[in-house]
Parts: structure tokens; C-alpha cells; sequence
């Protein structure tokens, strides 16, 4: 199901160039004879040095979309694992990729400035070099969300969580610093960027992970409750990491709960509470929402009862898609109320996983997830 939105468009023009591959105007010999190289020498790094250079400045000064792709594919190419090469590579790419940043912001128009930072960006992600976050990092709270988007997207892909979690290796204070920043730019970025925060979050070996999650889970939460929510559909993603992180050890019938989680009754409650609103919004909003936002939901509850509902409760589950595809306000809200709920008796996923739908430590004990309010 397509999600047009300008977004979209302007985030599609750097993704295809970002994959285009072909040979540009920048020196390669003397590097590609450094490339077969089983040992290097001082000299060499050197070429290694001077051609980042060259190419990194090249893509700051082309203006031309399909050129500054090419660009990006030269240097993304002239990786290596040879480990005298990767290191010096890296150490290059920082620096050089650091002066483009500062080079940067002398450009004459804030548009060439911000293109300038995006494709800088992308490249950071093709390299998936951990050395390179902390650049990354710095450019997360720009306001320009295609930017963001790159900056998140190079700090969160799978490669740089692979590495911040392998073994003996492991880098938890660089998980932990990268984190803490995603956690100060989740209210204010759109839902493309959210779900990939989401997925660091979850597949970061790190108590702060299900910290990040649970934050993430929360502003979708209150973006529901206050009627600003947009792209119900990514919440497919969210709901599904969610349960992910939900064990079934304790009943006997699944996986056991990571070490580094502590927060199992609050990810559960988090899955309970998102799903209730998504459906109380497809039935509150039946009159309301327009078309494309009813698919979404309609998606999303369907989706959630047949992938996570089910392996939660042992069982398949499809009394929702049967009121969806009925059109049966009444079925959907009753087994909502038994799946998650009521005034009156205690829905079967708390029961089975312990929770419960209180807002404060001490306060009364809730069995119903919080009602959706009325839309403003």
C-alpha cells in the first residue's frame, strides 16, 4: 500500500541516486593498484588520503544530482577489508567528510547547503563505518526531515547494529551515546524516520533499546490520543517490534526474554494500549477519516491480529478480520474489549502477561486500555 506525501518524493530522488553506479572524473588508478596491495606502506596511504580528499571535495562542489551519485558509488567502491587499508580509509573518510560539513555551510543558498549535507550523509550510511557516527550524530536535529531521515537511517542501519552488538567487540557506550540522541529527536520526526529509530531500538543489545522503544511507542500513543496522528500504517512495524520483545517463556510455549530486557509488563502494555487505538480509531473515525486512513488501520489491525495476536495467545486469530470485512462496529469493539479489556473483566493479554493499564505506581489498577478521546 503506496503512502504519497512530498516526502516521499523529494527522500525517492536521493534513494535511486544514491544507488546509481558509474565512473566520474576522479583519479582511481593510483588507488585501485593500493586496492590489490596484500600489505601498504606510507606512501600508500597517502593515495588513500589524497583520493578522499579529492572525491569527497568533488561531491561538495557538484551541483549535478546524477554526478554526486556517481561520486558516492567511486568511493563507496574503493572499500576494503585489508585491515591497513580499511583503517586508514576510515580515518580518511573522517576527516574529509568532517571538512565537507564545514564546507558546506559556505555555500551560497541554504538549498545547495542542505543537498550538500544529505548526500554527505548518504555516504556516511553506504560506508557503514562506526568510526563515522559521532558525524551522524551531529546532524540529527536538523530541521530539514530528508537530512534527518539519512542521518538517523546511517546510525540505525543493520551493518552499525551488527557492530555495535558483536561479541567481543561490542561497543554499549557508543549504543548507549547513540541512544540517548535518538531519544531527543523522536517527538519531532515524521513516522519514516520513527520506525528505524524503533528497529535500532529493538535490536540493540542494550537496556537503553527498550527504553528508546517504549519512548517511541508512547508519542505514537499520544499522537493517537490527540487526533495528529499520520502514516497509521507504519504502526504494522512498531506494534510488531513491540511483540517481539513480549517473551512467551513464562507460559512455556516460546522464546526466553533477551538479557537486557526490563521492562517486559511495560512493552506489553505499550503493544495493548497502541493496538487499542488503532482500533478505537478505525471505529471511532469511521465517519471521520477519509479513505486511504480507514485502509491504513484496517491494514494494521488485520496485520497485528494474524502476525503477533496469535502467537501471543497460542491460537489464529481472525474475528477482526471478519469484522473488518462485515463492516462490524459492534464485533470489533467486543473483541477488543476480550483481547485487551474492559471496565468490567480483565482482557486475555493482560491476564496471560501480567499487566495492566495503569498510568501512575500507585494509583487504581486499570483492566481497560485508556479510551480514545473524542476528536477535537
Amino acid at each position: 500500500m503506496k503512502i504519497k506525501h512530498a516526502f516521499f518524493a523529494i527522500l525517492a530522488v536521493f534513494f535511486v541516486l544514491s544507488i546509481y553506479s558509474s565512473a566520474v572524473a576522479v583519479n582511481t588508478s593510483d588507488i585501485d593498484a593500493v586496492l590489490k596491495k596484500s600489505v601498504i606502506n606510507d606512501k600508500d596511504k597517502k593515495i588513500i588520503d589524497d583520493f578522499l580528499s579529492q572525491a569527497v571535495m568533488e561531491l561538495v562542489k557538484t551541483k549535478d544530482f546524477t554526478s554526486i551519485a556517481k561520486l558516492r558509488s567511486v568511493i563507496l567502491s574503493r572499500k576494503s577489508t585489508q585491515s591497513q587499508y580499511a583503517q586508514q580509509f576510515s580515518e580518511s573518510a573522517y576527516t574529509h567528510i568532517k571538512a565537507g560539513f564545514k564546507e558546506a555551510q559556505t555555500l551560497r543558498t541554504e538549498e545547495r547547503t542542505t543537498n550538500v549535507i544529505i548526500n554527505l550523509l548518504i555516504l556516511i550510511d553506504g560506508l557503514q563505518d562506526i568510526r563515522l557516527t559521532d558525524l551522524a550524530m551531529g546532524m540529527l536535529k536538523d530541521e530539514n526531515m530528508v537530512a534527518r531521515y539519512w542521518a538517523v537511517h546511517s546510525l540505525t542501519n543493520a551493518a552499525i547494529v551488527q557492530q555495535l552488538n558483536a561479541g567481543t567487540t561490542s561497543n554499549p557506550e557508543l549504543a548507549t551515546t547513540i541512544a540517548e540522541q535518538l531519544k531527543e529527536v523522536v517527538e519531532s520526526s515524521r513516522p519514516e524516520i520513527i520506525v528505524h529509530i524503533a528497529r535500532f531500538a529493538a535490536n540493540i543489545n542494550i537496556p537503553e533499546g527498550e527504553q528508546l522503544l517504549l519512548q517511541v511507542a508512547d508519542d505514537r500513543i499520544k499522537k493517537y490520543a490527540d487526533w495528529t496522528i499520520i502514516h497509521e500504517f507504519y504502526d504494522i512495524i512498531i506494534l510488531k517490534l513491540l511483540e517481539s520483545k513480549i517473551p512467551l517463556s513464562s507460559q512455556g510455549i516460546g522464546a526466553t526474554l533477551p538479557t537486557t530486557s526490563l521492562s517486559n509488563p511495560a512493552i506489553a502494555q505499550r503493544f495493548a494500549q497502541l493496538y487499542s487505538y488503532t482500533i478505537q480509531r478505525y471505529i471511532k473515525g469511521k465517519d471521520i477519516l477519509n479513505e486511504t486512513q480507514k485502509q491504513h488501520l484496517a491494514s494494521v489491525l488485520i496485520e497485528i491480529e494474524e502476525k503477533c495476536i496469535s502467537r501471543l495467545l497460542g491460537v489464529p486469530q481472525v474475528t477482526i478480520r471478519r469484522a473488518i470485512e462485515r463492516d462490524n462496529m459492534t464485533a470489533l469493539s467486543d473483541e477488543h474489549n476480550r483481547l485487551l479489556g474492559d471496565e468490567t473483566s480483565t482482557g486475555l493479554l493482560p491476564s496471560k502477561f501480567n499487566f495492566d493499564y495503569s498510568q501512575t505506581p500507585n494509583g487504581p489498577k486499570r483492566t481497560a486500555p485508556i479510551p480514545l478521546p473524542e476528536k477535537p
